[in-house]
């Protein structure tokens, strides 16, 4: 049952993001070395993520709160942070880590073609949520100036494409809009897309 909604989903969603990718069996650390340059004049990263946070005033606030709770207190995060509860994941995502996070915005749910959210937040398509969000998520702490053009495993298994070029970060076909949100056990990087893994 599980296979066949997958299935249906991943049709419907793969042609709208553009995913691809290749299957890992294992979370290998990401393979640093090339610094991230600015996008086409646009304010440092610092910048950007002081803009991204609402709750916390100060980069020290920021870094005592966990991912889950930056991404709850943050109005760009609400689908995120119910789809987290959904999955069972806020627990994990407020655990130790360290983790680094491609976050979706609520924008780049509401971008998924229609009916896509509304099923992957049914109790019975769990699973699948899960493996969804997962493929989101990185091991360890890895800052926007470690990211190098490369493929990087993610805690769902598979390899997410990240590309670093004069222009800005891609992750498979998302750019990344906002850098470098520090929390207490990782790092949030902001995504204007949600990313599928390749189909089973």
């Amino acid at each position: 049952m599980i296979s066949k909604i997958w299935n249906g989903l991943n049709k419907k969603v793969a042609i709208f993001l553009g995913v691809a990718g290749t299957s890992l069996l294992m979370v290998l650390p990401v393979v640093a070395g090339v610094n991230t340059p600015p996008q086409n004049g646009a304010p440092s990263d610092e910048a950007n993520t002081e803009s991204m946070t609402e709750t916390p005033a100060s980069t020290t606030e920021m870094s005592q709160q966990t991912i889950a709770e930056i991404a709850a207190g943050n109005e760009s995060f609400t689908t995120l942070t119910s789809a987290l509860e959904a999955a069972g994941l806020t627990e994990t995502l407020s655990g130790e880590g360290p983790f680094t996070v491609f976050a979706p915005t609520d924008e780049a749910f509401a971008a998924l073609p229609e009916g896509t959210l509304e099923q992957l937040l049914q109790p019975e398509n769990r699973d699948i949520l899960v493996q969804v969000l997962t493929y989101h998520v990185v091991e360890g702490s890895v800052m926007s100036g470690d990211l190098s053009t490369t493929e990087v495993p993610s805690v769902e298994g598979r390899s997410i494409n990240v590309t670093v070029a004069e222009d800005g970060v891609m992750v498979n076909s998302a750019n990344v809009v906002k850098a470098d949100i520090e929390a207490s056990n990782g790092v949030i990087h902001v995504i204007d897309q949600v990313i599928l893994p390749p189909q089973m």
